[in-house]
């Protein structure tokens, strides 16, 4: 498994929110290159980077970060956030990005996401977030009657190179990430599932550790990185099945 540190973006700055209310923003560095730097030199393989702005903006609002962090390290970077048009997908791979994030136009133009799958193998990653099971889009300020599980079917043929699955409900609250129902959806799909969203101990990668079986590929981490709940090396390591 593959874990993935989180860099969003707010204001040019690196940032967690609480249950994605960008009212509940803390700011752990100005510089998200100097961030993405540091994860570097931790031993992370991946960078997972969202432009919160451009979330609820419909378009990248943060580009100037997001070009300073494929900059500043060698690392692949999936990035979300604001992605929604044919035009962003091919400017930002041809930018350096390795993977893009499709979130809300997986829910309001799914046959884009397909065309974008079949135009761009490996590096089209779906993401659903769901408040109480719901899909939730524009940067989670409105939730659909669509189940997540069902809007994950609707790109099993699609050839997405992963889906990143989000508890709203759960993401930077450091209670836990919600195992059976990620664990759930992997079981459900033959597309790789990223879980997203709670983790706050090395317990909690220990429990998402012991569903990989289900599908998981990864999982994202933020703020119990930056507040030192989660130390980098003794967290690979579980994920490598050596500790």
């Amino acid at each position: 498994m593959i874990l993935f540190p989180a860099i969003d973006l707010k204001g040019g700055a690196c940032v967690r929110l609480l249950r994605g209310e960008m009212s509940a923003a803390t700011v752990f560095n100005e510089s998200p290159a100097d961030q993405a730097r540091k994860f570097a030199a931790a031993g992370f393989e991946w960078l997972h980077v969202v432009d919160l702005d451009g979330a609820f903006a419909g378009q990248p609002v943060n580009a100037a970060a997001v070009a300073a962090i494929v900059a500043a390290t060698p690392l692949p970077v999936q990035l979300g956030g604001g992605i929604r048009d044919e035009a962003a997908i091919d400017a930002w791979l041809a930018r350096g990005i390795a993977r893009v994030i499709l979130g809300t136009v997986a829910l309001r133009d799914p046959d884009l996401v397909k065309r974008a799958c079949r135009a761009h193998p490996g590096r089209i990653v779906v993401g659903i977030d769901a408040r109480d099971g719901k899909v939730a889009v524009e940067g989670w300020a409105e939730t659909s009657e669509i189940a997540a599980r069902d809007l994950a079917l609707r790109f099993e043929d699609a050839g997405a190179a992963a889906i990143v699955y989000t508890d709203i409900d759960r993401d930077g609250a450091l209670g836990g990430a919600n195992v059976a129902a990620t664990a759930a959806l992997a079981e459900a799909l033959t597309t790789p599932v990223i879980a997203s969203g709670g983790v706050g101990s090395l317990d909690d990668l220990r429990a998402l550790k012991a569903v990989e079986a289900s599908g998981l590929a990864g999982v994202i981490c933020g703020r119990a990185l930056y507040d030192g709940r989660i130390e980098p090396r003794a967290a690979l390591a579980i994920l490598r099945g050596d500790a």
